[in-house]
């Protein structure tokens, strides 16, 4: 079974999902303490089964995570039955007032000017440059995060999942309570504003939203930051890796810009940016063969089912015009991802950037990976232009 704090299974999972998926659809990994789905069929069903749900748990000791627990309580991710049906229909309703495309010609400007300045300056570091400036920005157009004020985010949310990851250090954890709380309480603060001067913004129409709590308005922007920030930075980090790593499908994005929206889902597909989805069992249920107890917990490992040969022809191979491409990337079911517009907008935004701008882009050295395997990423990719 493999080991998530290998650097050398970190840099490259796949074939060892392989090797997992030629010995069964469903293996118990002692190490997660968790069952994991690496076949296609296997995780759609762990993502859909109405007998498994998002049951948060709070971190331990509770008293110690008390910002930490309080964000996940209160966020639609971590709710089942009729109080996520509340929370999805508010937070719906915001989206569903066009924000999305608001802010679609702004975001393609910010990806001009982010790889024009790349381009000015012979190239650098795409992910420092491009792949992480992007959504962060993005998002805090969005809500309506003052521009002074943006600087704050991104350590915020790098600091927060790390709690995701298994094994995390004291200090780390200490770290993101810290940044939970400094987090909330900002948020807390913008969305009293907004109560009294509503503005053109998501946190406005979240304080409107009369079935939100207080602490559910910042549940949600804190969601909202982290799951569209850090998705949508390795997405594109990843992406872009893959494509220099494979000049054929670069120079055929470049000859076809009309790629670019499949070109996107191969990404995600191709080198997920979440590799693991957990699910609790609330009832026994039976996926693939495996009986997962009532109160255990199964995860989805959307990087093997990514590689399924029963679902994707060659699924080694990076195809920028594959079609279909019915990956797991954005989840499956109730927990499908709102934010997915948002992310292919933002992603599609830096390829069409980087396609035109940067045609002969390649890589200048070795990029460095992050550690973490739950949160797949880099943290640099040193380019030429």
């Amino acid at each position: 079974m493999f080991d998530t704090a290998d650097p050398a299974f970190v840099a490259d999972p796949y074939p060892c999902f392989a090797e997992l998926r030629r010995r069964g659809e469903v293996h118990r990994h002692p190490g997660l303490g968790m069952a994991v789905a690496v076949s296609h069929a296997a995780a759609s069903e762990v993502l859909r089964h109405r007998g498994l749900g998002r049951i948060w748990v709070d971190a331990q000791p509770a008293a110690d995570f008390p910002a930490f627990n309080l964000l996940h309580r209160t966020s639609l991710l971590e709710t089942e039955g009729a109080e996520h049906t509340r929370l999805r229909r508010s937070i719906s309703a915001a989206f569903a007032r066009g924000h999305v495309e608001r802010v679609r010609p702004w975001v393609a400007g910010l990806a001009d000017a982010l790889v024009g300045g790349l381009v000015e300056r012979g190239g650098g570091d795409v992910v420092e440059e491009v792949a992480a400036p992007l959504p962060v920005q993005v998002i805090a157009e969005l809500l309506g995060v003052p521009e002074s004020d943006r600087n704050l985010l991104r350590p915020w949310s790098n600091a927060i999942v790390k709690m995701y990851e298994p094994g995390l250090p004291e200090r780390r954890r200490a770290a993101a309570e810290s940044a939970a709380a400094e987090f909330a309480e900002y948020m807390r603060a913008l969305a009293d504003r907004r109560r009294s001067a509503p503005a053109d913004d998501m946190v406005s129409d979240l304080v409107a939203a009369e079935e939100l709590s207080a602490d559910e308005v910042v549940g949600t922007a804190v969601l909202l930051l982290m799951a569209g920030h850090e998705a949508s930075v390795n997405l594109v980090a990843n992406g872009v890796l893959a494509l220099l790593r494979h000049p054929g499908q670069w120079r055929r994005l470049v000859d076809d810009p009309g790629l670019v929206p499949t070109a996107v889902e191969e990404l995600i597909r191709y080198d997920s940016p979440l590799q693991l989805f957990e699910r609790t069992a609330v009832e026994d249920v039976v996926v693939a063969g495996h009986r997962v107890a009532a109160g255990s917990k199964i995860a989805a490992l959307l990087g093997a089912a990514a590689r399924d040969p029963e679902v994707f022809e060659s699924p080694d191979v990076l195809d920028v015009g594959r079609q279909p491409n019915p990956h797991l990337g954005f989840g499956a079911g109730i927990h499908y991802c709102l934010g997915a517009p948002l992310a292919r907008v933002e992603a599609a935004a830096a390829l069409s950037a980087l396609v035109r701008l940067a045609p002969r882009l390649e890589q200048a050295g070795e990029p460095v990976r992050r550690p973490e395997f739950v949160i797949r990423g880099l943290r640099e990719l040193p380019v030429s232009v």
